[in-house]
């Protein structure tokens, strides 16, 4: 079992662009249901000397919707494409994303989540394929 650690809320760095309000609704429901206690932590990579978020966007604004700031978090032990993660977050500064607190404002439809968010990362994929 991975060992989880607490981070405030405000050195995550994010790297997503938007919440979709339907994942956003679904978690919110667990708070209302006091079910909150069992949601996993937010996976974290030290990357470029910044804690980042590899997933658990909707759960961390969740938690800071819910009045949190300090959040049980767990190291990412998945290897994944770190180069691309460093895109991410880039898309993030350069959007004034720097902590989850940034992306209340930007939850929107699941259409647009995929239109905007999943289909820009499919396309980076793939054109980092094609090089």
């Amino acid at each position: 079992m991975d060992v989880t650690f607490v981070l405030n809320i405000d050195q995550i760095q994010p790297s997503q662009l938007f919440i979709s309000s339907s994942k956003l609704k679904k978690i919110m429901q667990r708070f209302d249901t006091s079910e909150s206690f069992r949601l996993p932590p937010i996976p974290i990579k030290m990357l470029d000397g910044e804690y980042v978020a590899t997933d658990g966007h909707t759960r961390l604004l969740a938690w800071f919707l819910s009045g949190y700031t300090n959040i049980d978090c767990v190291w990412e032990d998945i290897e994944m494409d770190w180069d691309e993660y460093r895109i991410y977050v880039q898309w993030c500064k350069e959007e004034g994303i720097r902590s989850i607190v940034d992306l209340e404002h930007r939850v929107i439809t699941p259409n647009e989540y995929q239109s905007l968010w999943l289909d820009r990362c499919r396309e980076l994929q793939i054109s980092r394929m094609q090089k």
